[in-house]
């Protein structure tokens, strides 16, 4: 089976094409992202086992981009398929699912109406989604297409670990409560720690660490979710790039009537000039401040405030599950960075987490980095979502057939 996979951003469309003879054996037959939709500067970058290829056109907006990916796909040098009609399954990465959606789902009517209900809960990400769909939809009549989730893994959580403590008609009324993300990530590198263990995942009590410029952990226990960092939005949690994670709510009242500052423009604060950036002044991105560490303070504050907040939640989490069996590094950071990886796991020895220096080299591969006799097995596993989305698409379809 031919399948898809699409994941559309504000301003990007990014796209995989599987070949899919079952779950464990398939081809990526192309790869790539059409960047800067609807503004100029416009290009598509395709990547085949063959060749890489960049054009650079104008793309208005997401349906175009979609009409150059299928394009590409179909014809010219590039060309993997001979027609459209080829594709006979299309997997769309939806952030936001709700409380409706627990798992993936055949996109009907009613389905896609919902994710558009969903709207306000990720207003920067469903909508892209849907324009997505739509146009697949409208240049793929008949082809069935799937929605998966990032935050349906995270559907298991317990009413008590989900409910804020904040009057309890916000959550009748507007639904606020705790939803979490990166969930097909969390998913995928929790089934591949299992095989690489050699054991059933639900016997095992697992930590996550979904560490990319958007940061995550979650807690597994025997498969299914049971707490996860991020919140409401993906504002909560641990330090990232640009987002500050948890502090003191009263921060933002305070902020608003020292500096006169309105409620959008604080959000604006906390999301896009917080985190790594806003500590160390220098970049959102960790490879630089790793490489300002050595002689500027606030780049070592920085390393030193991620990895203790870090450690935090590995604690909190080690405490609900009861034990811990694994504990999962995957992202940008978590599949790279070597000194972070050893920063939160250095002082973790009396919960059974013992680093093995030279393993901890690895980067971007499967591999155990804990000692031999490290009571929990430390991991760096690198995700990949569209592929879970690839999967799930394939088990919906094929029992359409």
């Amino acid at each position: 089976m031919n399948i898809l996979v699409v994941n559309c951003g504000s301003s990007t469309v990014k796209y995989q094409l599987f070949q899919m003879e079952d779950e464990d054996h398939y081809n990526v037959m192309a790869k790539g992202v059409v960047e800067r939709i609807g503004i100029p500067g416009s290009r598509l970058e395709h990547h085949t086992p063959s060749g890489d290829f960049v054009e650079e056109q104008p793309v208005a907006n997401h349906r175009v981009a979609l009409e150059l990916v299928l394009a590409t796909l179909t014809a010219g040098k590039a060309r993997v398929l001979s027609s459209i009609r080829e594709i006979e399954a299309v997997g769309h990465r939806v952030v936001h699912g709700g409380e409706k959606f627990t798992g993936s789902v055949l996109i009907t009517d009613e389905v896609l109406a919902a994710i558009r209900s969903f709207a306000d809960l990720a207003p920067l990400h469903n909508p892209p989604n849907i324009l997505g769909i739509e146009a697949c939809q409208e240049l793929m009549p008949g082809t069935p297409q799937v929605a998966v989730f990032d935050t349906a893994f995270h559907g298991t959580l317990p009413e008590y670990a989900y409910i804020y403590p904040i009057p309890y008609e916000y959550y009748e009324k507007y639904r606020i409560r705790r939803y979490g993300f990166h969930g097909t990530s969390h998913r995928y590198v929790a089934e591949r720690a299992a095989k690489m263990m050699g054991r059933d995942l639900g016997e095992l009590r697992l930590i996550t660490c979904h560490m990319g410029s958007g940061v995550s952990f979650a807690a597994i226990r025997y498969g299914k979710s049971i707490d996860t960092s991020m919140g409401f939005t993906p504002l909560e949690g641990l330090v990232m790039g640009t987002r500050c994670g948890d502090i003191d709510p009263a921060i933002i009242f305070f902020l608003m009537d020292k500096e006169g500052l309105s409620a959008k423009q604080v959000e604006e604060i906390l999301n896009k000039k917080s985190g790594v950036l806003g500590v160390s002044g220098i970049s959102s991105d960790t490879r630089d401040i790793e490489d300002a560490a050595p002689h500027n303070h606030r780049a070592r504050l920085t390393l030193e405030i991620i990895a203790y907040r870090a450690k935090k939640y590995i604690g909190a989490y080690y405490a609900i599950l009861g034990g811990l069996d694994g504990l999962v590094f995957t992202a940008g950071i978590g599949e790279n960075s070597s000194y972070i990886r050893k920063s939160i796991c250095s002082g973790l020895e009396h919960l059974g987490i013992l680093i093995d220096d030279e393993r901890n080299t690895v980067r971007r591969k499967e591999a155990f980095i804990s000692r031999d006799d490290s009571p929990v097995k430390v991991m760096v596993i690198p995700t990949n979502e569209e592929l879970m989305i690839a999967r799930d698409t394939w088990r919906i379809v094929r029992t359409m057939r």
